[in-house]
């Protein structure tokens, strides 16, 4: 399949030929990313663009979400705030300034209070931060949703750099279960925590070898976190992505990698938009998954 084969509403679908220093960030991208709007087929097999309608799921609901300011992190907030979220906390690093002050304004467009922090959360002592910023501004903790991640490409495992692959499960999986550390204490009964894994961690993925490996540490930390919380009536899920289309892929590839990034994907040939990861989230996050823990929701466009 090419570029030119793919029957798709999103003018975003394929990305072209472009590359970024890490982290990366949203408003670089070429085409560009779709938060909210999401692709919906007529009666004809024609697909147009329709905006994401919320209905209350998450009113007065109160959110911590970790890489909240780009990509999947930043399409959950602002569809957590269309489902009536009061007050919602993003993290963000320092060099991601710019993309956490745009998504702090769709969000709030929304109606949902912002509370933007720049953390590095490889330090333990950055993460307690995040949390009690979380506390002190809000008071509640309802949802906290764990996606802030990092990738580093290597081909050939005699070529990967031990530095790198520390601070790939710093970033993935040790920052994760710090988070939760600080965040569980305040989490009440009927609250979720939400992880963001990847499909890579069922599939493999041979030039991500440290990166595949801390999203399966995820997957292990998810379903063991998931029975120890039961008890309480806190819900532990995941979220497996596919190919998706944010910062994250060219500031972790080159240029001409880049190019045509998820063209060929087995279902609608392309890669996903954040929007069309977002909901799976919004349905972790609410009552509608209230007899759901320990599970992992496939949203990859693939059968692993």
């Amino acid at each position: 399949m090419s570029a030119k084969d793919i029957v798709t509403a999103y003018g975003v679908a394929v990305p072209e030929e472009q590359t970024q220093d890490q982290p990366g960030l949203d408003k670089h991208l070429k085409p560009g990313i779709e938060y909210v709007q999401q692709e919906y087929w007529d009666n004809e097999g024609k697909p147009y663009l329709k905006a994401y309608t919320g209905s209350g799921k998450l009113k007065d609901k109160y959110a911590l979400i970790t890489g909240g300011d780009s990509g999947i992190g930043r399409a959950a907030a602002i569809l957590f705030a269309i489902e009536g979220l009061k007050g919602v906390s993003i993290s963000h690093l320092p060099q991601e300034k710019e993309d956490a002050k745009a998504a702090a304004e769709e969000i709030s467009k929304a109606g949902c209070e912002v509370n933007v922090v720049s953390v590095d959360l490889e330090h333990d002592s950055e993460c307690q931060k995040l949390v009690e910023s979380h506390m002190k501004r809000f008071g509640h903790l309802n949802v906290l949703v764990n996606n802030a991640s990092k990738q580093i490409i290597e081909q050939k495992i005699e070529n990967i750099d031990l530095k790198n692959v520390r601070s790939t499960f710093n970033s993935n999986i040790v920052q994760m279960i710090a988070i939760t550390k600080f965040a569980a204490p305040h989490m009440k009964r009927g609250s979720s925590i939400i992880n963001t894994t990847s499909v890579v961690a069922y599939a493999g993925a041979p030039n991500l070898l440290d990166y595949s490996s801390t999203k399966g540490a995820i997957l292990a930390f998810t379903r063991s976190l998931s029975k120890q919380l039961a008890p309480k009536g806190i819900r532990v899920n995941a979220v497996a992505p596919g190919p998706v289309v944010t910062a994250l892929q060219p500031a972790s590839r080159d240029a001409d990698e880049m190019e045509g990034f998820g063209v060929g994907m087995p279902m609608h040939g392309r890669a996903a938009q954040p929007a069309e990861l977002a909901p799976s989230f919004v349905f972790l996050a609410s009552p509608d998954s209230n007899v759901m823990t320990g599970a992992c929701m496939h949203v990859n466009s693939e059968y692993i």
